[in-house]
């Protein structure tokens, strides 16, 4: 199954006054996943096409004084996310930084017969004008790298190499 846009809910408590939102879900089909799994499977391990991506926009923003993201090897980390929460059906991740607050939030929920539903919600609060810029910036990306992460889920599960 491929991953697919839906609606995303707003207000949101893992982020109260987000101003932006969106969601995509996989239909996950003969495996129990927690949400801890899920997120370490897709936020992990990013394709080597979202890797170079994120590495330009932290070369970009470095001189504009942005956070960059944490180092990779910190275990309170889900690839470069904060874990900000956590239980076996939602995993949250995120950071506040001058510009824009935002929130990833891995959730998992039973689906038909013997599968299971993992979706990927995004929140961000602008706090600024540069923050409108920015995520109008990045959404096109955005729309591209968050599909990609999570259908790396019906790939074989390996050991997580960020």
């Amino acid at each position: 199954m491929k991953p697919r846009s839906v609606a995303a809910r707003l207000p949101n408590a893992c982020l109260p006054g987000a101003d932006w939102a969106d969601c995509y879900e996989l239909l996950l089909l003969g495996e129990r996943l927690t949400a801890d799994d899920a997120a370490r499977r897709a936020l992990g391990s990013a394709p080597r096409w979202v890797r170079k991506l994120l590495a330009l926009r932290n070369r970009i923003v470095a001189p504009l004084g942005l956070k960059a993201g944490a180092p990779v090897s910190d275990a309170s980390l889900i690839g470069a996310f904060p874990i900000l929460s956590g239980s076996d059906r939602e995993m949250v991740l995120g950071m506040d930084d001058r510009h824009l607050d935002f929130r990833i939030v891995v959730e998992v929920r039973d689906g038909p017969a013997d599968s299971q539903v993992i979706g990927i919600t995004t929140l961000v609060r602008r706090r600024n004008l540069f923050g409108y810029f920015y995520l109008a910036a990045v959404t096109p990306f955005h729309k591209a790298i968050v599909p990609a992460l999570l259908a790396q889920l019906n790939e074989p599960a390996q050991s997580i190499v960020s």
